[in-house]
């Protein structure tokens, strides 16, 4: 009787005892629902097959089912992490590359592997559609070489779909990397054998500049002494101010050693709480940046070195029309097995949020609404006017919140999911609130500085350039925009091909000068990212904390004698050590509790009325803005 009910079931259970087996492990949790599959997350999320499911389908979520297990089955994390580069373009590629590895090893040993990853590949293909360039800049290189390693490690052709898009940059690549690209095969078998050619690859296509000085374990004792070598491998605990940083960049995506990395992001948290007066100054202060010095100081204040290719855009402008609709179902997918959590965290915030206005009524009006509790005057005395009463204005209604959406590529699969999931919600309880709200997102135009850095490059090269990249800030949603208008755009940042670099502190003054032109009496600014700025091209050319110390900057100035109000919410990563204000989530279940109690306290009256003062004496006082957009 259930079988009839729900023919799914059978199938499910066959590809869950399946993954099982290809991955060798029976304590694997599967679930099922329209999320997009990622192969590197600790929970198999496969798509949920429709009532009625065709052969195509089912061999497509076998493909999704397949990806996770054999990951789980040739794949180590710590391998990986001990080799994974730091470049955030670099490590996107690298990340690609061991995929095509673990995918082309079951797909030489089990055809039926083989088959149903075609099929998922050849899904994606219909859903993604890169853009064709012959320039490294604005291709999509991780996909690219995705595609490029499979071809020689299974011997397929690339895809049809594909063809062009890997055909305009091929040369390029092949020009730079063909050699170490064919003695890439031969390390299939060896993980760390293969990530020490997929790091080779990625030097000679000059994807990281520091990559150099992030050489893996065997590598470091090429051309040093053995009393050098030894003293690197005890680094950890002699190093440690050093090391920490790069310790948790690198371990971040690795579920085993997701801990140790929380761990080593508290410490460094609270060592730059005891130095923030004086963290250059400082004897022994580290830098959060790796590739910088301790004491390092930077020449100049912070700037561009050029702004001419600079862009704010609509989202809507950014793709047509019937993809942006395309993507905001593939959003909505997403949010239907949250509905029930979406509708109680609507729900409960709404109540809270209302709870803090206080109601107040004027009586013996001349007009308004009537007054039906004196209505027995009239009783009494038929010649009593009537009573009207008016509801008093609440100020809590002039208010206005900015989002600000982290679109970099480190955001890219679940947690910029969970940031669009996050905003939709938010724009929703805000509006039935009466609480004006605007999405805006940031990243750049191009990995690697784009024409910013190809004018640099033009002006040979002058020291401390600045940043070195085209900044693209995108607007969402605007205040004045009712959410239904506007919801379309927020599946843009399911994107591929968007989520590119990101530069935090213009971003976040951007945000920020816009709210300062709004009208309404409070204006709260809502950060959404998963940690700190990340630019290759601007940190390669400048020392190796200016962006960060930029964002500090910025976030000091703002919290200090700005109006607005600032808080930040961490997709994954732990960002108090940035924002006073701070929250993380790792799933989209936990939005509930985190983002009510922040709202809820910042519109509590009597904590913001304590505020309020301080703020505005410092508003109308306040120093010049640190430098930026």
């Amino acid at each position: 009787m259930s079988k009839s009910r729900n023919p799914t079931e059978p199938f499910k259970s066959a590809v869950t005892s399946a993954l099982r087996a290809i991955a060798k492990n029976r304590e694997i949790e599967v679930q099922f629902g329209a999320e997009r599959s990622d192969p590197a997350a600790p929970v198999a999320r496969l798509p949920l097959p429709s009532r009625e499911f065709s052969a195509q389908e089912a061999a497509e979520i076998r493909g999704a089912a397949d990806a996770f297990a054999l990951r789980r089955r040739y794949h180590s994390d710590q391998v990986h992490a001990d080799y994974r580069p730091q470049n955030e373009l670099a490590a996107a590629v690298y990340d690609a590359m061991e995929q095509a590895r673990i995918e082309g090893l079951g797909s030489n040993e089990m055809v039926g592997c083989s088959h149903n990853l075609d099929a998922a590949l050849a899904q994606r293909l219909t859903t993604y559609k890169p853009a064709v360039s012959t320039d490294p800049a604005r291709a999509d290189l991780p996909f690219v070489l995705n595609l490029l390693v499979r071809e020689r490690l299974t011997g397929k052709a690339i895809p049809d779909a594909a063809r062009a898009v890997v055909g305009a940059i091929r040369p390029w690549i092949e020009n730079r990397a063909g050699a170490d690209l064919k003695a890439i095969t031969d390390a299939m078998g060896d993980q760390e054998k293969f990530a020490r050619a997929a790091r080779t690859v990625i030097a000679d296509l000059d994807l990281a500049g520091d990559l150099e000085a992030e050489i893996g374990p065997e590598e470091q004792g090429e051309g040093q002494s053995q009393e050098q070598a030894s003293e690197e491998k005890e680094g950890d605990s002699d190093a440690s101010q050093q090391g920490a940083t790069s310790m948790s960049a690198e371990m971040a995506d690795s579920d085993q050693a997701a801990d140790a990395a929380q761990e080593a992001v508290d410490i460094m948290a609270e060592d730059m709480e005891m130095s923030e007066a004086s963290e250059d100054e400082a004897e022994g202060a580290t830098p959060w940046r790796p590739n910088s010095e301790p004491g390092e100081r930077l020449p100049d204040a912070y700037k561009a070195f050029t702004t001419a290719f600079d862009e704010v855009v609509e989202a809507e402008n950014l793709c047509d029309v019937e993809e942006l609709g395309r993507l905001r179902r593939s959003l909505d997918q997403q949010l239907a097995p949250l509905q029930g959590a979406v509708g109680k965290l609507a729900n409960r915030l709404q109540r809270m949020l209302m709870a803090k206005q206080t109601r107040s009524w004027h009586f013996d009006q001349e007009e308004g609404i009537l007054d039906t509790a004196r209505l027995s005057r009239i009783i009494i005395d038929p010649m009593h006017p009537l009573s009207f009463k008016v509801e008093s204005e609440t100020r809590f209604r002039d208010t206005v919140v900015t989002l600000l959406i982290d679109n970099s590529g480190s955001m890219r699969g679940r947690p910029i999911s969970i940031a669009a999931v996050c905003a939709d919600i938010l724009a929703r309880t805000l509006e039935r609130c009466g609480v004006k709200c605007e999405i805006l997102g940031f990243t750049t135009r191009a990995w690697k500085g784009g024409q910013s850095r190809e004018k640099w490059i033009e002006a040979g090269k002058p020291v401390n350039p600045g940043r070195l990249n085209d900044l693209r800030h995108i607007v969402y949603k605007t205040a004045d925009t009712p959410w239904r208008r506007a919801h379309n755009n927020l599946g843009l940042m399911l994107r591929e091909g968007l989520l590119k670099e990101n530069i935090d502190g213009e971003a976040l003054l951007w945000a920020h000068n816009r709210l300062l032109g709004r009208a309404e009496d409070r204006r709260i600014l809502m950060v959404i990212s998963d940690g700190a700025p990340v630019d290759d091209s601007t940190l390669s050319a400048n020392a190796g904390n200016y962006l960060e110390r930029h964002l500090r900057e910025v976030i000091g100035w703002i919290e200090a004698r700005s109006p607005v109000e600032l808080i930040a919410i961490g997709i994954g990563h732990d960002v108090t050590r940035y924002y006073r204000r701070a929250v993380t989530i790792v799933d989209a279940e936990q939005l509930g509790g985190a983002i009510t109690d922040q709202l809820a306290e910042l519109f509590d009256d009597k904590a913001s009325e304590a505020r309020l003062p301080e703020r505005r004496g410092r508003g109308r006082a306040r120093a010049a803005a640190p430098a930026g957009r």
